[in-house]
């Protein structure tokens, strides 16, 4: 049976020693916390890739903002993942919309293409598509592996209805990973409505960018 693991997202080097000193089964690695996380230097994904054994995933977005890219900016996009496939990561994490709120099939499915064999999310740029159904359909036959949602609110609370539906549309056919303010206060609710399933949080309990092992223990309580 299916049992629930824990990603954190890491906005550092710090966080990604202690996500796996303290449980954590996979880091996603970004940088710039107050854009939402764009994709980490080399530097950085290099140094964390020979630091931890658990499995990393590396964002890639090159600017904050919404998820509309540009030509050059999907070229830059396929470059990192290029040269980050090369140095050992586990996955990477994107999402690419249209100007109307619906998934860029094309551009989504070059990335995918390109990232194989390696596993890709699609991140919370879905939390801010037009419609969730068809949506979900579109990332699904792209080849995507997880999808990182709040269920379309402002945090994965108050989302927590549609994240149960859409973890029951999806049926089994794609993971759907809550993450947006996720933390041990409220992940009970969540698992009271959810199949088992990858959890996402930062574990940022303060006004710093590193995660706290303390939070990172009491999440891995629950699970």
């Amino acid at each position: 049976m299916k049992k629930n693991q824990l990603e954190i997202a890491c906005f550092n080097y710090e966080s990604a020693l202690i996500a796996q000193a303290n449980g954590a089964d996979r880091i996603e690695l970004c940088e710039n916390m107050k854009l939402g996380g764009t994709t980490p230097n080399s530097i950085l994904v290099v140094k964390v890739r020979e630091s931890i054994e658990i499995k990393m995933h590396v964002i890639i977005r090159p600017r904050g903002g919404d998820f509309v890219y540009s030509d050059e900016e999907l070229t830059e996009m396929k470059q990192d993942i290029k040269q980050y496939k090369k140095l050992g990561v586990d996955g990477f994490v994107f999402g690419i919309l249209n100007e109307d709120g619906s998934v860029n099939k094309k551009k989504n499915q070059e990335l995918v293409n390109l990232a194989h064999p390696l596993s890709c999310t699609f991140h919370r740029a879905f939390d801010v598509v037009k419609n969730v159904e068809q949506s979900l359909e579109d990332v699904i036959n792209c080849g995507f592996k997880t999808i990182l949602t709040s269920g379309q609110q402002i945090n994965v609370e108050e989302g927590i209805f549609n994240l149960e539906k859409i973890q029951k549309l999806a049926n089994y056919r794609i993971e759907i990973m809550p993450g947006g303010g996720l933390r041990s206060s409220n992940i009970k609710l969540l698992q009271d409505k959810l199949e088992p399933t990858f959890y996402h949080s930062s574990a940022i309990t303060d006004n710093t960018e590193t995660a706290n092992p303390e939070e990172i223990k009491e999440i891995r309580n629950f699970l």
